[in-house]
This record gives C-alpha cells, sequence and structure tokens, in this order.
C-alpha cells in the first residue's frame, strides 16, 4: 500500500510470482487491491486450463502475449473480455504460452 490513503500502487519488481489454479503450469503476480478487487497478472503455460466457475462479481481481462480460448472463444494479444456478475466461466484454456491481466472482486 502506498502512503497516499485509499491507493495501492503495484511495483513488477516487488511483487512475488506465485502458483495460479490447479497445477503447476501457471502462476500469477497480485498488482494491487482495492476495495476487494485484485488486479493480477497471470503467466499460463499451454494447455492450463481454468476450473469452471460462477462469477460473483464482474470479472474483466485482458490479453497481453499468447493465445488462449475462453468458452470456446479464442482470444489473442489485445483482445479481452468482461465477465458480468452471474455468468458462468464454462472453460478457458491457454493454446499457447500466454500472459493477461485480470480485474476480479473476491
Amino acid at each position: 500500500m502506498n502512503n497516499n490513503t485509499g491507493w495501492d500502487l503495484g511495483f513488477a519488481t516487488e511483487a512475488e510470482w506465485m502458483p495460479w489454479g490447479e497445477g503447476n503450469n501457471a502462476t500469477a503476480r497480485i498488482v494491487a487491491v482495492a476495495d476487494g478487487y485484485h488486479q493480477v497478472l497471470i503467466k499460463a503455460q499451454v494447455g492450463y486450463t481454468g476450473t469452471p466457475h460462477e462469477h460473483e462479481h464482474a470479472e474483466f481481462s485482458y490479453i497481453l502475449d499468447g493465445v488462449v480460448k475462453h468458452n470456446g472463444t479464442t482470444l489473442s494479444v489485445g483482445d479481452g473480455y468482461g465477465a458480468a456478475a452471474g455468468s458462468t466461466h464454462d472453460s478457458f484454456e491457454a493454446i499457447t504460452d500466454a500472459t493477461y491481466l485480470t480485474i476480479f472482486k473476491l
């Protein structure tokens, strides 16, 4: 947390990589947190799959590198998605090694 009240400024050199999801083929670093929302940078190796789930809150993702398949739709660099609260994430897979930024609330 930065000294400015209400701000959490993330610095890539300070955030640690940690395992992400099931298995050991994805890592993540939490960049910033505010009001229960998390901004997370994820590096997924080809073949990584996310666990199906329903979103209690909105979620946003932006593809920085690579190709992923989200609910049957292929997304690549510069593509993104917004998932409304109550929507279902049926499938997510890294088609190539991929890096993406996700914002979600826990």
